[in-house]
């Protein structure tokens, strides 16, 4: 891993690869560990990815007031960094709520970007419930056994049965973070305000990939989001619920392959 500093916090990501760029975040509960595989399709077919482990998560450092705008500026950072003139942002589930803020504050050199089982609209206040509720679990009974009930409930219940030993190493990873980083993310999350307009303003073209076995996104809100930017690359995956990268790897990779190949006009 290599680190920047941003605000006295270290923020850790990888390079991979070299050419034109495709940027991926991870989602709740996760780090850029979910890319690790998935992402050698793009390297060798010539693309340089950057995988970046998001505050309070992998080796990332925890930082104060917590928010998805917060967690933008800490991706910018390290884009910053690598001095990167073009590229592909794309983001899994929360990953996608920073893409699109991300998208708000910093456009001038996004080609294009990615919402992968994500969406651009604020929590419902049954959502927002639920997130207290979570927080309120993971304060009385540790962070431990929330994500070993949480991440199975991300898949089918059939790609849990077929994938269970990389289910387990998901839960494994996820038990060794802070609880303070699952708790700030939920905070983040159910504060987050509603960014359809941030779609609708789209400049560049916008990459929809959703499960329609997705339990973790209403079905409505996949398929509202999808009429709201000028250009969309819309995919529906069959059987396949909030973990696409691992549920339908090989679709899921020739969709973000070809999508990037559309964004920088190759």
């Amino acid at each position: 891993m290599k680190y920047v500093s941003w605000n006295d916090k270290q923020v850790a990501y990888e390079v991979h690869g070299k050419g034109k760029v495709v940027v991926l975040l991870h989602g709740f509960c996760s780090d850029s560990f979910v890319w690790k595989d998935f992402m050698q399709d793009l390297v060798e077919e010539n693309y340089k990815v950057i995988t970046i482990d998001l505050p309070g998560f992998g080796e990332s450092d925890l930082i104060e007031e917590p928010s998805i705008a917060k967690m933008a500026d800490a991706v910018h950072a390290v884009l910053l960094e690598l001095k990167l003139s073009s590229f592909v942002l794309m983001g899994h589930s929360m990953g996608g709520y920073i893409t699109l803020n991300y998208l708000e504050k910093y456009p001038e050199n996004i080609a294009g970007i990615g919402l992968i089982h994500s969406h651009p609209f604020a929590d419902s206040e049954e959502k927002k419930a639920a997130r207290e509720k979570g927080i309120d679990f993971i304060t009385r009974m540790g962070h431990p056994l929330y994500v070993k009930q949480l991440i199975p409930t991300l898949f089918t219940e059939k790609a849990v049965r077929s994938n269970s030993f990389m289910v387990d190493k998901l839960i494994f990873r996820a038990s060794r973070y802070k609880s303070q980083g699952i708790i700030d993310a939920l905070t983040a999350m159910k504060n987050r305000p509603d960014r359809s307009d941030v779609l609708r303003n789209s400049k560049v073209p916008v990459l929809f990939i959703i499960g329609e076995k997705d339990q973790a996104i209403p079905h409505e809100y996949s398929m509202e989001q999808t009429h709201l930017a000028e250009t969309a690359s819309i995919h529906i995956l069959p059987k396949v619920a909030h973990m696409g990268m691992f549920e339908a790897e090989k679709p899921t990779q020739l969709i973000i392959r070809q999508f990037a190949d559309f964004c920088f006009g190759s």
